[in-house]
């Protein structure tokens, strides 16, 4: 369970990356509306800046909110089937639908991220235009650290019923008792 560990840990620092972002997100609108409003200066940068902060803030934090076990579920069906059987509906639910759905999506991520750096490719809806290949990588890697926690996730709750045990695990390490 070493991977399971380490990939906990992992998002543990995503979820302060994700907060140092809301930060500084926080003080570039504040700035922006106190140049705006108070100066009669707006900067071309403003709406650049929170859309992208905005946008990879989104995916760092989704890796935490799975770990804090966070995201909002619609499991008023599976929460009353036998534990067995919620095991079965969540296990094949991550194995055979987000795991394969959410590596294609973070592939095609990935390639655009690569390609928008080796053409250098700027916001060219943008006055500012900057450089579009750090938003497609941050997005990149909240993906790739999304993905490798459900893949924890999923480990450890094969190993639990492997065990025998009849705790689940979220995958953060830390299980719970559905007995």
């Amino acid at each position: 369970m070493i991977f399971v560990n380490l990939i906990g840990r992992l998002s543990h620092v995503f979820g302060i990356v994700a907060m140092i972002q809301i930060a500084f997100l926080t003080l570039a609108m504040v700035y922006e509306v106190v140049c705006r409003f108070g100066f009669n200066t707006p900067n071309i940068w403003a709406f650049d800046i929170a859309y992208m902060f905005a946008g990879t803030l989104f995916f760092v934090g989704a890796a935490y909110t799975l770990r804090e076990n966070a995201h909002v579920r619609i499991d008023f069906l599976s929460s009353r089937f036998p534990a067995k059987v919620e095991f079965w509906i969540h296990t094949l639910f991550m194995g055979i639908l987000l795991l394969p759905i959410l590596g294609v999506i973070t592939a095609g991520v990935a390639g655009k991220a690569w390609n928008a750096f080796v053409t250098q490719q700027t916001d060219y809806t943008s006055p500012w235009a900057p450089l579009m290949w750090p938003f497609y990588s941050g997005i990149g890697v909240g993906l790739v650290m999304l993905w490798l926690l459900a893949l924890a996730g999923l480990v450890e709750r094969i190993v639990l019923r492997c065990r025998g045990s009849d705790a689940v695990a979220g995958p953060s390490g830390i299980t719970v008792d559905q007995t």
